[in-house]
């Protein structure tokens, strides 16, 4: 064994199963692997606990901690959502670094990854002297638009709202508005841009950052990145493109498969449309009749997991329980019924590995959460991306960019409400449009693509083994410290 990593992130399901992969790749290589996380307090303090044992399970060769919990009193209540997390983490700090210490003085830890919101813990890697290393679950084209926000911070005195419906032009990036910016960067007096902003300077600080990506998918961005043309005016660390790295399904071959696989049995080759939006994507209840009418009327079939709305507050979302609803009470009347024949709804949850890749689905209407999109991409499945939250609408710009071509916008997604006629049309244009033919050529592509970029000599293994090498000359450079 080469010694241990130390693998820190978030406890949201975006964050986590990424991580769980970097983790079985650095033990592939022959490293030993511990993924740390940390409960959400007040809220169900024992979530982060329920998720890391059930990774665990899927997981044997891995292991898991979860931090102590913390209680930060009223001050937690008081805080405005988008400061809940780096709060929480700069309050884990010291219980990050009696884990880590004690971790040492059973073997040696080689490096520490840093999910890309943790970055409060790179003062605690440098007081260990352990090379530290960032990890991004999100693409390059996104990650870059981040950095270069951090030049436009430093060298400029507009905000993002400035812009109004004018581009915004970022190296290796296509034109970007506003309006594709996450709400809470668009204000540089917002103290959540602030926020951000500080996180990102202590990342272009670190050893180097890793990103789940790979180089036919994002040439552009990854080339700024690594020629440091997204901050000029910062020292850029190094850059590797290590992806696609997807989660491996957590149902075992001795489990019962999961009723929506065995209807998908039963369906034509690539006639089912898989609708789908992410842990956290939910919609109001208009929405939600609004598409049901959209897919009766399309005649199309369809795959369509369902949840309740959720507030969209870190205090809650992290934690939150999934609510419990009957499909009766959120559907139109009579619509179960009518589509029996050629639908199927599931609740909060499907195997989505396991579903796109079967071969009677078709397309995938995603929120465009990054991972979901890698899913996509090496499943050869074409999106209609419809994105909620986050950065899913930067994400939703690099698919329809005309040089990647991996998707289409629900036309209405940033509007209060998208229309039946609208889910209608969309998924009829996917499962059987003329025009969808090139759409999905580009996905069949980059699907090819994909899978080379993993092959022993493929540019992301190798990114990988360069990365390798560069964490051996910092270990030995930080050893002479």
């Amino acid at each position: 064994m080469k010694g241990a990593v130390v693998l820190y992130t978030v406890p949201a399901a975006g964050h986590l199963a990424p991580m769980v992969s970097l983790a079985k790749l650095f033990q592939k290589h022959g490293f030993s692997a511990t993924v740390v996380t940390f409960n959400i307090h007040p809220l169900r303090p024992g979530q982060a606990d329920q998720d890391v044992s059930s990774l665990s399970l899927a997981n044997p060769s891995i292991s898991f901690h979860v931090l102590p919990q913390i209680t930060l009193g009223e001050e937690f209540a008081n805080l405005k959502p988008n400061l809940v997390m780096p709060t929480i983490l700069q309050a884990q700090n010291m219980n990050l670094y009696r884990y880590i210490t004690e971790l040492s003085k059973t073997g040696s830890v080689r490096a520490i990854m840093l999910d890309m919101f943790c970055s409060a813990a790179l003062d605690i890697a440098r007081q260990l002297s352990i090379p530290t290393y960032f990890f991004t679950p999100s693409g390059a084209s996104t990650f870059a638009f981040f950095l270069n926000l951090l030049e436009f911070d430093a060298c400029s005195a507009l905000s993002l709202k400035d812009y109004g419906n004018n581009p915004i032009n970022f190296p290796g990036l296509p034109p970007v508005l506003a309006s594709d910016c996450p709400i809470f960067l668009l204000d540089r007096e917002m103290d959540s841009y602030k926020s951000f902003m500080q996180n990102f300077l202590s990342i272009v600080k670190s050893d180097g950052i890793l990103m789940n990506t790979f180089e036919s998918l994002e040439p552009k961005a990854i080339s700024a990145l690594k020629e440091g043309l997204c901050v000029p005016s910062f020292n850029m660390p190094p850059v590797y493109s290590i992806g696609p790295l997807v989660t491996e399904t957590q149902e075992k071959e001795t489990e019962e498969r999961h009723e929506c696989l065995k209807w998908l049995d039963s369906q034509p080759k690539l006639s089912v449309v898989f609708l789908c939006f992410g842990s956290l994507g939910s919609f109001p209840l208009d929405q939600i009749k609004q598409i049901a009418i959209g897919l009766e009327n399309s005649g199309q079939r369809f795959l369509w997991v369902v949840k309740e709305n959720v507030n969209m507050d870190p205090r809650k979302i992290l934690n939150a329980s999934v609510p419990e609803f009957e499909l009766h009470q959120i559907l139109p009347e009579g619509f179960l019924d009518r589509t029996k024949d050629r639908g199927m709804i599931v609740k909060t949850w499907a195997p989505q590995i396991q579903v796109l890749h079967h071969e009677s689905v078709g397309g995938f209407v995603t929120h465009c959460g990054w991972n979901s999109i890698l899913e996509a991409v090496t499943a050869g499945k074409p999106m209609v991306c419809w994105p909620l939250y986050a950065e899913q609408r930067l994400n939703k710009v690099l698919l329809e960019d005309h040089n990647t071509r991996l998707g289409v916008a629900m036309e209405g997604y940033d509007q209060d409400m998208v229309g039946a006629e609208e889910v209608e049309a969309k998924v009829r244009w996917l499962l059987e449009g003329e025009g969808s033919k090139l759409l999905k050529e580009h996905t069949k592509t980059m699907m090819d693509k994909a899978g080379e970029a993993l092959t022993e000599t493929g540019p992301s293994s190798q990114a990988f083994v360069e990365f390798l090498m560069d964490l051996k000359k910092q270990q030995l450079s930080k050893t002479k410290i």
